[in-house]
This record gives C-alpha cells, sequence and structure tokens, in this order.
C-alpha cells in the first residue's frame, strides 16, 4: 500500500513557469515547503462551543494500512507539523483512496467540529468575483500547495487538533483540511494578505489565485507583484498546476475569456440539454419541472397546453410539430427567462433534490423578498459505473454530496444552514452507527465541511429536482430500506408545507 504525499514532488520543480519568473524558484520548490510555517498574525483559533469528550474508539486498520501509517507519523514528525502529545481528548485517523490508487491519510474531526464555534467571515461570492474580470483579456492561476497548511494552529489551541493512533497520540501545529473553520480563517488570511491587489488583479477564491490584466505587459507586472508577495510570506504554489499568460481558461466551473463569459448558461446547462420526450412519462417529468416556473413566465399556460392536453386519460400518444414547439418554446422560457438569481451569500441556500435508478437532480435555490424559493442553477448527473447498482440510500446520500462539490464555491461556509429537502426516508440509515469502508470515509469527511440540515420533503411536493433525476431513468431500482449522518442533522420537521406556505414562515436576515 502506498501514501499519497501531500504533494507529490515535481521531477522540475520550475517546469511550465516562464524563464522571466524563475526568480521565484523558492516558490515553487518542495524544500521550504516541507518545513513548519512561521507565526502568523492570522494564525487559526478554534473555540469550542462546550467543553466534552472527544474520545473514540480506534478504526481498525490492516498491517499494510498500519505500516504506512508508521511511515508517515515519523514523516510529518520530521516535516514538524505534528508532535506527539499526552492529553486524553483525540479524534481518529482514516485513509482515503486517491484516484491514482494511493491512500491519503486524513483526521475524522467530525466531533470537534459539532463543538466548534463558527467563523463567518465570508467567502468571496463567485458572481461578485466573475465581475471583476470584466475587460481582461490575459490570464495566470495559480494553485497554491497545500495552502491550508501554511498557516499555524494558536498556541493554546493545538491540544484541540490531537489525533490517536495505535502508535500513540499526536496534535497539529498546522491548519488542516477537516476543520470547519478552515476555509473561513484561511479566506480572512489570504484577503489581508493581498488586499491592495485585490479588486486590481487579482482575485481569490481559498487556495486558487487567478491574476487578470488587459495586456501582457501590465500582465508580467502583475504576475511579479504577486510572485513576490508568495516568496515574502512563504506560501508556495505547484507549478504543474499553476498555468501562465493564457487567454481562456477555467475558473470556479466557468470559461473566462477576453471575450467574457455567461454564468447563467452554464447554470442552466441541465434544462437546455433535456432531450426531447418519447413516452407519456417523460410528458409528465417534464412538466413536474417546468411548472414550477409558471409564476415567471407570461402566458405558461397556453404555451405549456399541448403536452398538458398529450397526458389526459385516453388521449393516444402523437407527438408532432405542435408538441415539439410547445416543448422547445418552454426550454427557451425557462432558461431566457429571469428565473435565476445571483447568489446572495447573505441568505440562507436550500437544496432539493432527487436520485431515481439512473440519475440525480438537484435545484439550488434562495429566498426573495417575495418569500418564494428563486433558483441559482439546476444540476442533471447520471449515475455511473458501480453507482447505478448502489440501493437507494447510497444514491440519495451521493446526490446530496455530488450537490455540495457541484455548487461549492455558494455552500463551503455558509452563514447559515443549508436546508437539504429530500423525499427519501433512505437517509435514516445513515444516522446508525456503522464501520466505514473507504468509500464512506471520503463521504463522511466531505460532509463534515458543510454546514446544513436535512428536511423530509414527500414526493409530490419535490416534483422538480424528482422530473430531473428520471430523465436518464430507464431501469429504476426500487428503494431497500437498509452514522453517515448524525441525528442533530435531520431537522424535527414531519412534514414540509408546500413552497410558497413554508417561505412565508422563514425569517430572512
Amino acid at each position: 500500500m502506498t501514501i499519497a504525499k501531500e504533494e507529490e514532488a515535481d521531477q522540475d520543480p520550475l517546469n511550465g513557469v516562464p524563464p522571466k519568473y524563475h526568480q521565484y524558484a523558492k516558490v515553487f520548490g518542495e524544500e521550504e515547503f516541507n518545513k513548519l510555517p512561521p507565526y502568523r498574525h492570522y494564525n487559526i483559533g478554534i473555540k469550542l462551543t462546550e467543553e466534552g469528550s472527544l474520545n473514540l474508539p480506534l478504526y481498525s486498520m490492516t498491517d499494510a494500512k498500519s505500516a504506512t501509517l508508521k511511515d508517515w507519523l515519523r514523516d510529518v514528525l520530521k516535516a514538524g507539523k505534528i508532535h506527539p502529545s499526552k492529553l486524553s481528548i483525540s479524534s481518529l485517523v482514516m485513509f482515503v483512496p486517491k484516484k491514482d490508487g494511493s491512500h491519503q491519510l486524513v483526521v475524522d474531526y467530525c466531533h470537534l467540529n459539532n463543538q466548534t464555534k463558527k467563523n463567518v467571515y465570508p467567502l468571496p461570492c463567485p458572481d461578485n468575483l466573475m465581475a471583476q474580470l470584466c475587460g481582461a483579456k490575459v490570464f495566470t492561476r495559480l494553485d497554491l500547495q497545500w495552502g491550508y497548511n501554511n498557516i499555524q494552529i494558536k498556541e493554546g489551541n493545538k491540544w484541540k487538533t490531537m489525533f490517536q493512533t495505535k502508535y500513540g497520540l499526536y496534535e497539529s501545529l498546522v491548519m488542516t483540511f477537516g476543520l470547519t473553520n478552515t476555509p473561513a480563517a484561511f479566506q480572512h488570511f489570504m484577503n489581508k494578505l493581498f488586499k491592495d491587489l485585490l479588486n486590481v488583479c487579482i482575485i481569490i477564491y481559498l487556495d486558487d489565485i487567478l491574476i487578470y490584466s488587459k495586456d501582457d505587459v501590465t500582465h508580467t507586472q502583475h504576475v511579479h507583484e504577486v510572485l513576490k508577495q508568495l516568496m515574502e510570506n512563504q506560501l508556495f504554489c505547484k507549478a504543474s498546476k499553476c498555468t501562465f499568460h493564457i487567454t481562456s481558461m477555467k475558473y470556479l466551473g466557468i470559461i473566462v475569456s477576453g471575450k467574457g463569459f455567461s454564468l447563467d448558461q452554464l447554470k442552466i446547462q441541465a434544462v437546455k440539454d433535456w432531450p426531447t420526450p418519447t413516452k407519456i412519462k417523460e410528458v409528465q417529468s417534464f412538466l413536474g419541472f417546468a411548472n414550477f416556473s409558471c409564476w415567471f413566465i407570461a402566458n405558461f399556460s397556453h404555451m405549456a397546453r399541448p403536452l398538458h392536453n398529450l397526458v389526459k386519460n385516453d388521449i393516444p400518444w402523437m407527438w408532432d410539430k405542435r408538441e415539439q414547439g410547445a416543448f422547445q418554446n418552454l426550454k427557451n422560457s425557462i432558461t431566457n427567462t429571469l428565473v435565476l438569481c445571483h447568489a446572495d451569500p447573505t441568505k440562507p441556500y436550500f437544496l432539493e433534490m432527487d436520485a431515481s435508478g439512473a440519475a440525480l437532480g438537484s435545484i439550488l435555490s434562495q429566498c426573495q423578498e417575495d418569500g418564494c424559493l428563486y433558483p441559482l442553477g439546476f444540476l442533471l448527473e447520471s449515475f455511473k459505473g458501480a453507482e447505478q447498482n448502489y440501493d437507494m440510500h447510497y444514491k440519495e446520500l451521493l446526490a446530496i454530496i455530488q450537490s455540495f462539490e457541484y455548487w461549492r464555491i455558494f455552500l463551503e461556509g455558509t452563514l447559515h444552514p443549508i436546508t437539504v429537502f429530500t423525499d427519501h426516508h433512505n437517509l435514516e440509515y445513515w444516522k446508525e452507527s456503522q464501520t466505514f469502508n473507504c468509500c464512506h470515509a471520503q463521504w463522511h469527511l466531505l460532509l463534515a465541511g458543510y454546514n446544513f440540515q436535512i428536511v423530509y420533503c414527500p414526493g409530490k411536493q419535490s416534483g422538480k429536482p424528482n422530473a430531473l433525476s428520471r430523465w436518464l431513468d430507464h431501469a429504476n431500482i426500487p428503494p431497500e430500506l437498509q452514522s453517515m449522518l448524525p441525528e442533530p442533522i435531520f431537522a424535527n420537521i414531519a412534514f414540509v408545507l408546500p413552497e410558497k406556505s413554508y417561505n412565508a414562515k422563514l425569517s430572512l436576515p
């Protein structure tokens, strides 16, 4: 068994870096990174809501994993990023598999996070970040090498990061992935560090840096300024993950170029790609989704009438120009009307979702001034490979996880809990204590990084994501009722009121 290093070393650390930036070779080197970072004013603290035991039984490990764990402990002890501890409060460690077949050792801070006061420093609004790129024609993207590890834990707080292994107790000296306040603390640090360049030539989302300029000459100057700041503050990049002086690139899931970008077109791709129905059930699914737009589209009823007529009892199937025209007009209206709103990080997010045998569908929304939920974007993903054979409780949880990952730039570090609506009780399965396999461990750690609650929503009230998920559903797998999700995550609500009534009861900030 092999373990992944925090960053695998490049054979040539400067490969891909233009020669004019080689004076900043330390930024792309490995030697300096493998040391304890300097003391900074923004070293992270961990404030607990209450003092309580964090002790848990050890996860079992094979002999191969135990040997790998011992090697990992030796390496990070040598780098000075952890040291032995004698206290009795600790979290657990586990191995998470990577795509290349190696394994990454991580600490499960779920219980610590539940007792940690949340840092409400806001993450940047992606819409606002993109707006800064107007007129830019040249771009450079820098990816910080394990950026979180570049911040120390404050003195007096390190004991809270303690983790236990069969070889002893250790505590982290640096900020790590998995701590609930890591994203907010790191964003605060980066914003202060580059405050003179923000809104001028740089946008920063956590450890992702984008430098932008109107011409190549100015861009060279801007890149020099950023790399100089990184070198002076002992922050490091991995050259193989950086791109320099390009005219088109993908940033935060959006294609950016000198010609501009279209954020909303990416958000509504699921609707634009909806295939032409071939049977009554598929028409019903489309109408179930489209009906939510009736409040926002002029003449919706008239436009949808040919499709509604088609699903009436005793009406033979006939798909002609009239039906195709209605279908296409509805798609155009949904994707072109002002249904999609810009995300507001000060407001709560609502995630509606459903999983079927072949696909998952979800909609991210926020409540607006009229008390109604308005969508920010749609997601449709077909299950791939082994996922198609998952039981429904796996698929429902995977729908939440993939939605969180897809909208990470909105949902990570939210001020308010994300309300997740689901129409299946299968998620109850994950409330039970159980031994996690490697896949479960990955999911568990990912979910621990989000602030959310789950609300049961009966199937008839979740028609929008239900319709999305059933696009590709040619072989539904019947639900099989078989703690990934701890009890506090589930809202104590027996049912959900219809959307408008529920929204009316929301207390907007």
